[in-house]
């Protein structure tokens, strides 16, 4: 039977498997367009656009993200329950406290956002506050401080740049080349099939980058399970919690594609018993899965 550390060694392992998985794709990418191009100036400024765009990923996605939310920031006084169990939890987790924010909304639901654990927040809907009995919410609260603590908001802006640095690179290429760019590899390279490859490469690199991340965001949220349980020692409080989110038919209202992987299931109801390929382009792990992992965990 796994147990909660051994099943958070594994979901870190995973986790840096598909990371390296990441850097092959563009170091195969950049090889194949050094091979390609003599001229490198356009891929300068891909890279310096997506500099920027890291730049105010960093330091302002959070207050992006909160805002599309429509989240409201809380204090003490308006919700002194909550606020209890945040910093308790904090406490045991040797975490600062983080921003608390509340959405209205009846779908029930929550996300942790922030660059650092001294740069957080934490967001619940009504909905969720008046399903959960308190060991549920605590589950969940639990989890999105994981989230906080392992860092995962920082990676995924991090995955999510690499994502945007191969599709606008590859997007360059193709411009440049129905412009007229690049050597002419029927002269030069006598039109070999490794160039030919070097294509199709290009053409299924944007839909690897996607599915390493989608990959990467899934094992997060495996290993955010495990942290989470591991925090409040009672791994069916979350298992729990999971459970009634997910059996819920709200939608919640706030949520977009852009946003819903940040949420602790999918925001969009009805995706939780699919088939292997559907999984592929899931941003959660099935619910079920989810649930039995914490089921089957021992302390």
């Amino acid at each position: 039977m796994p147990t909660l550390y051994t099943l958070k060694e594994v979901n870190i392992r995973r986790t840096w498997f598909y990371l390296f998985g990441f850097v092959a794709l563009i170091l195969v990418l950049g090889w194949f367009l050094s091979y390609y191009f003599n001229d490198q100036a356009l891929f300068s400024f891909a890279l310096i656009f997506t500099a920027a765009t890291t730049f105010v990923s960093y330091w302002f996605s959070d207050k992006i993200v909160l805002g599309m939310a429509r989240a409201i920031p809380i204090e003490k006084k308006d919700n002194p329950e909550l606020y209890r169990l945040v910093e308790n939890l904090c406490l045991t987790a040797g975490l600062p406290l983080p921003k608390i924010y509340i959405i209205d909304d009846g779908s029930p639901n929550a996300f942790a956002t922030g660059r650092d654990p001294s740069h957080s927040a934490i967001a619940v809907t009504t909905g969720l506050l008046n399903s959960l009995e308190r060991r549920e919410l605590e589950g969940v609260i639990a989890h999105e401080l994981s989230h906080i603590g392992n860092h995962d908001t920082l990676l995924a802006t991090i995955v999510v740049v690499l994502v945007g640095l191969v599709i606008r690179v590859v997007d360059l290429f193709f411009r440049s080349r129905w412009l007229g760019g690049g050597r002419d590899r029927k002269e030069e390279r006598g039109g070999d099939i490794l160039f030919l490859l070097g294509i199709v490469f290009l053409i299924l690199a944007p839909i690897m980058a996607q599915l390493l991340r989608l990959a990467i965001s899934r094992k997060r949220e495996f290993l955010a399970d495990a942290s989470g349980a591991l925090l409040t020692r009672y791994p069916d409080g979350l298992a729990s919690a999971l459970e009634k989110i997910s059996q819920d038919p709200k939608r919640l209202m706030a949520a977009s594609n852009a946003t819903a992987h940040l949420y602790i299931i999918n925001p969009f109801k009805g995706q939780n018993g699919v088939n292997w390929f559907t999984k592929l382009f899931m941003t959660h792990p099935p619910v079920e899965e989810r649930i039995n992992a914490l089921r089957e965990m021992s302390i």
